[in-house]
């Protein structure tokens, strides 16, 4: 009977250790089990502009319904699901306007965030308007801007995000390059700047990439996607310069929401 004891004892005892580890207790879920919702952080990347159908309470945001977290919701039905992504947004902006959702019954969190830090609409206005020379002197400053500073930024960002949904699966999304070299166009930038402009891109994914990985979150690179279907492609999903309606400009179409990011952030999660 001794004997019979202290082998129960044991037994009892390995069995709670082995529910400890891995959060196997009856009747309770472990607490990435228990986080089902989905929050969409970002900038207008990520809240559809250019896409079109924009939702009439975000006026400001410009989130469209046809925006990639948007149709994966639809498709996977998270609950619940929160759209804070706004067009413009910086790290800072998201930091101070975006993160309230976020909990610890946070699941998965997409983002795309950095360009707006970058300057990248004042690059853009800038090789539009004042030529070659002063569009790749705005490029360079980009470039150092991204070395020194924009790093830290992200690292800012990150933390917080972890800290305030510590279950969450974080899928840090990245930016196309915006031209097809060699394309069909036949004026509007020099071949030169549009190059630098996409090897800008390239420098800017690569410094989100690594800051991504070092928390632990999942980078998801659209470059591929997008290929052959940028600027002066022959089947573009990004919008070149429009005068009419300059926000949009430069920013994914509705196909190149659904074919371009979805897939990529759907094989993220």
């Amino acid at each position: 009977m001794r004997l019979s004891r202290i082998a129960a004892c044991v037994s009892s005892l390995l069995l709670a250790v082995v529910c400890a580890v891995t959060g196997a207790t009856t009747g309770q879920a472990s607490p990435r089990e228990a986080a089902t919702g989905y929050v969409a952080l970002g900038d207008s990347y990520s809240s559809g502009v250019g896409a079109g159908s924009y939702i009439g309470s975000s006026v400001d945001c410009l989130r469209s319904s046809r925006a990639y977290p948007v149709l994966w919701a639809r498709a996977h039905s998270p609950s619940p699901f929160s759209f804070t992504a706004c067009n413009g947004a910086s790290t800072r902006d998201v930091l101070a306007r975006q993160l309230g959702p976020l909990s610890s019954r946070t699941g998965l969190v997409s983002i795309t965030v950095g360009g707006s830090d970058a300057g990248f609409a004042d690059v853009m206005t800038t090789c539009v308007l004042r030529g070659t020379r002063a569009c790749l002197s705005d490029i360079a400053q980009a470039h150092s801007y991204m070395e020194r500073k924009l790093p830290h930024d992200l690292d800012r960002v990150y933390t917080a995000i972890s800290r305030k949904a510590p279950a969450a699966h974080v899928v840090v999304l990245g930016y196309p390059r915006l031209y097809q070299l060699d394309g069909t166009c036949s004026g509007g930038l020099s071949e030169t700047e549009r190059s630098a402009i996409n090897d800008g891109v390239d420098h800017l994914n690569s410094v989100i990439e690594k800051r991504a990985a070092d928390h632990g979150f999942t980078f998801g690179d659209v470059r591929a996607t997008f290929s052959g279907h940028g600027i002066c492609s022959h089947r573009p999903w990004l919008r070149s310069i429009n005068f009419l309606a300059l926000t949009e400009s430069y920013h994914p179409t509705a196909t190149g929401q659904s074919r371009g990011y979805l897939p990529v952030f759907t094989d993220a999660t």
